[in-house]
Order: structure tokens, then C-alpha cells, then sequence
């Protein structure tokens, strides 16, 4: 097992990268109250959408069945925070990667 972070911006981005040997585009985008990833296929064909960075949970959890190969967890450092915030992600919230 292998858990690695993905270096972020308290910012919209979109970026491509390659985890597990699988290519992917990444959108996180903040929308009114928290931030939200979109995850697409090297082709830019939507895989996941719309999903909340939240922490406590495997964020590709109910998406097992696509076999992805990974999981995505967020994580931040201010004990008892749920959520990055506006201005905090990448800094005291960070978006880690796990793979077998």
C-alpha cells in the first residue's frame, strides 16, 4: 500500500496525472460552500462527478465497483475540521491518494 498527496491550490484547477498506471484528469472546483472534484478518463470522459472533498471516508468508496485500483481520502490538520475550506485546501487540508 502505497499513500501519496496530491499537491493542491486554494484554488479552482484542473490537472492531469497518472495513478495506479491509469491517466487522469482532475477538476476541483470550490462551489459555495466546499470544494468538489470531477474525475475524467484520459479521453475526458467523466468517470466520477461532483464529488464533495470531505473527510472520514473513501471518496471512491461507492464508486468500487468501476475498479479504479485506487482510493482518494482527504485529510486536514485542524483537529475536528470535516472539510477543507475556502482557503485552507492544500496547506491545512490535503487530498491523499492510496494504492495497493
Amino acid at each position: 500500500m502505497t499513500i501519496t498527496e496530491i499537491p493542491l491550490q486554494p484554488q479552482n484547477q484542473t490537472f492531469t496525472t497518472t495513478i495506479a498506471g491509469t491517466i487522469v484528469k482532475m477538476a476541483i472546483i470550490w462551489r459555495a460552500d466546499c470544494w468538489y472534484l470531477d474525475m475524467y478518463s484520459a479521453d475526458e470522459v467523466l468517470i466520477v462527478g461532483s464529488i464533495p472533498l470531505v473527510t472520514g471516508c473513501d471518496l471512491l468508496g461507492q464508486y468500487a465497483y468501476l475498479n479504479l485500483g485506487f482510493s482518494l481520502f482527504v485529510v486536514c490538520d485542524a483537529q475536528g475540521q470535516d472539510y477543507p475550506t475556502e482557503n485552507d485546501l492544500g496547506s491545512v487540508s490535503h487530498l491523499l491518494i492510496k494504492t495497493e
